[in-house]
């Protein structure tokens, strides 16, 4: 669970990149999605998707077995100062609620561009299709829900993973909790700008 956790951070590292390029303006922007679309990039999407499968169906497999093993009392553990957070209590949940809007943005994005690379057709311009989809005010205020999500999801996951492969002592535990709050809200606050700053765009707001 930890290492699939680390790894989709890793990848949510190099998309928050990629994304932010947009502020720069439709050039910079394209310029990243281009390198997205390199063979071998387009090659370790499969790996990625395995990655998301294995880290969703094993917190479900966990959720499941932790109820049935511990009823109510399912929270407990030694020291519940590590796991009385809402998002501690709540990750199931918040992953669902970033699975689903992963799911749709899929098919804003990955479906007509990535996969239109992998089975060898055109892709669309990516600076068309957030103008298309960031236009609606929905949509906006979607993926700021799903942003909030995965703010809260990170916020525990970070330190949670890196807990689990062993940095456990009490002083690691309070400064792997200050770098996932950092770290989580950093990557945050990025993919919220470009969501807004599209909309701006796309409803000629700003330029």
């Amino acid at each position: 669970m930890s290492i699939s956790g680390l790894f989709l951070i890793l990848f949510l590292t190099i998309h928050v990149i990629i994304n932010s390029l947009y502020i720069i303006g439709p050039d910079a922007f394209q310029a990243g999605c281009d390198f997205m679309a390199l063979p071998i990039v387009t090659i370790i999407v499969p790996v990625l998707a395995a990655g998301f499968a294995i880290h969703i169906f094993y917190a479900a497999y966990l959720t499941w077995t932790n109820r049935k093993a511990r009823g109510n009392d399912r929270y407990a553990v030694p020291n519940k100062a590590q796991t009385d957070s809402w998002a501690a209590k709540n990750m199931f949940v918040l992953g669902l609620i970033v699975f689903g809007v992963l799911a749709l943005h899929l098919t804003h994005f990955w479906a007509k561009m990535q996969m239109q690379d992998f089975i060898g057709h055109h892709s669309e311009d990516p600076n068309m299709l957030m103008e298309l989809t960031f236009k609606s005010p929905i949509n906006l205020v979607i993926y700021l829900i799903w942003f909030a999500a995965l703010w809260l999801h990170l916020t525990h996951g970070f330190w949670s993973a890196l807990h689990t492969i062993g940095l456990d002592n009490k002083t690691w535990i309070k400064r792997l909790k200050i770098i996932a709050l950092v770290y989580a809200t950093i990557l945050i606050l990025c993919f919220t700008t470009v969501a807004i700053v599209a909309f701006l765009r796309a409803n000629g707001i700003c330029c």
